[in-house]
């Protein structure tokens, strides 16, 4: 049996301040690849008027680890940065490099667990009773409008003739509006 991957997703966050400048993200589970897709960063409502850096730390934290940038917030200028499309892989550290916070990093935790072909097998086997489903559903559908049901009946050749004949007036319903008087 060959195994696929299916996504868990999970919100993270975190607070940085003058007490508690550094946060990870690490996991200890082997099983499951996961991810850390960041969302949004923004000071908190008690920021003071200053600039706060963010900086991003990948690796374990040790020396040779280099920390990058990530958005400098002002509470005056730009309180939130959208952060959308930056996917870390763990472990991730944040730290508050400038400033006294708060601020909120806000981000999805993604583990992809592993199922078996069985499980796949259901969920297909579901989709193809629903679409057969969706199918009978549109048979009867079609069905009931060859009956009769809908369908205009066509006006016979005489009519066409007696209406579009100057002589005698149009019925009633019929053609008033579409010809000028003569």
């Amino acid at each position: 049996m060959s195994k696929t991957e299916k996504p868990l997703s999970t919100l993270w966050g975190c607070e940085l301040n003058e007490s508690n400048k550094e946060e990870s993200f690490k996991t200890d589970d082997t099983n499951h690849q996961h991810q850390l897709a960041l969302r949004t960063m923004c000071l908190g409502h008690t920021a003071k008027d200053e600039f706060n850096i963010v900086e991003l730390v990948t690796g374990e934290g040790n020396s040779s680890a280099k920390a990058v940038p990530i958005a400098t917030l002002h509470a005056k200028s730009m309180p939130t940065v959208n952060l959308s499309g930056l996917d870390l892989h763990p472990p991730v550290t944040f730290r508050l490099k400038h400033g006294s916070g708060p601020v909120y990093v806000g981000a999805e935790h993604v583990a992809l667990e592993e199922y078996s072909d069985d499980e796949e097998l259901d969920e297909e086997m579901d989709e193809e009773v629903e679409e057969e489903e969706e199918d009978i559903e549109v048979s009867l559908v079609k069905k009931s409008t060859k009956n009769g049901a809908g369908k205009r009946k066509k006006p016979e050749k005489g009519e066409d003739e007696e209406a579009s004949d100057g002589e005698n007036p149009p019925k009633k319903g019929k053609g008033r509006g579409r010809k000028a008087k003569v």
